[in-house]
């Protein structure tokens, strides 16, 4: 039984038109559980996009405030929210762009002693992140809980995403841990053209729609890359090892790590 009322229905109806999800797509989409991670680059557009699409709930992890150097690329943010904490200020818009989904703020980042008990009540999490040792908790997370999730990861003109479902591929099969401080170059440090973000937060916005309603193939087992200065996109395919010191045979990663190294994340490929 669906249980939309006539402004719901109008809302949302080019998604009901569309013959992949139509009304028990909907549905499943109203009832999903989504957590972003991050209210920056990434998570701006995917709070927004999956605001829009009438998720029924999504959280918000962030400890963070609003910096002016943040709205060249973080949407969600205009300049009066200079200062206000990220989550109130995605909060805000995320209620304004549609007053039927639940919001949940934590306004705290995310750590080895919160992590796992913020992403059980979670159907996706959504990794808006742009530091090495965050990268590493919500993936080791995850993976102990069993949750599917959508790894994003920006610099200068390039990003790179993969999903992951129980099974397949995680983040320490790609890159097994975190690099050697000031091995890679922070945003700050080497910039970040502000479109990129929208252009890869979009991206994990439709893995997260995608999974929620069960349409289409996800992004598993394989890595997603482009340069937006050629517009080349590739996809390198990956696969869940049995050495993998996480979700391997003989796991040496057994329990949640605050690593310390605050850099933006990007790995080249040749």
């Amino acid at each position: 039984m669906y249980d939309f009322t006539e402004e719901e229905l109008k809302r949302y109806s080019r998604h009901i038109l569309l013959q992949d999800v139509g009304v028990e797509g909907q549905e499943k989409i109203k009832q999903g559980k989504v957590l972003v991670v991050g209210a920056g680059g990434l998570g701006a557009p995917v709070a927004l996009y999956l605001a829009a699409a009438g998720v029924g709930t999504i959280g918000i992890v962030d400890g963070d405030v609003v910096d002016i150097s943040n709205l060249q690329r973080q949407i969600i943010h205009f300049t009066p929210d200079t200062d206000r904490p990220k989550v109130d200020s995605a909060r805000e818009k995320i209620k304004l762009i549609n007053p039927n989904v639940k919001v949940n703020t934590y306004k705290q980042f995310l750590s080895a002693d919160n992590a796992l008990d913020i992403i059980k009540e979670y159907d996706f999490v959504v990794d808006g992140t742009d530091n090495f040792p965050v990268k590493f908790l919500i993936n080791d997370a995850c993976v102990m809980a069993g949750k599917p999730f959508s790894h994003g990861g920006i610099l200068r003109f390039e990003g790179q995403t993969f999903t992951h479902l129980p099974g397949t591929a995680c983040y320490r099969c790609l890159f097994n841990s975190p690099p050697p401080a000031g091995a890679v170059p922070t945003c700050s440090q080497a910039g970040v053209l502000g479109a990129i973000a929208g252009m890869l937060g979009t991206i994990q916005a439709a893995e997260t729609l995608k999974y929620l309603t069960g349409v289409g193939e996800l992004l598993t087992d394989r890595l997603l890359t482009f340069n937006a200065k050629t517009m080349e996109f590739r996809k390198i395919k990956t696969r869940r090892h049995d050495h993998c010191p996480l979700c391997g045979t003989h796991p040496t990663v057994k329990e949640l790590v605050d690593y310390e190294q605050p850099t933006c994340e990007l790995k080249k490929h040749k």
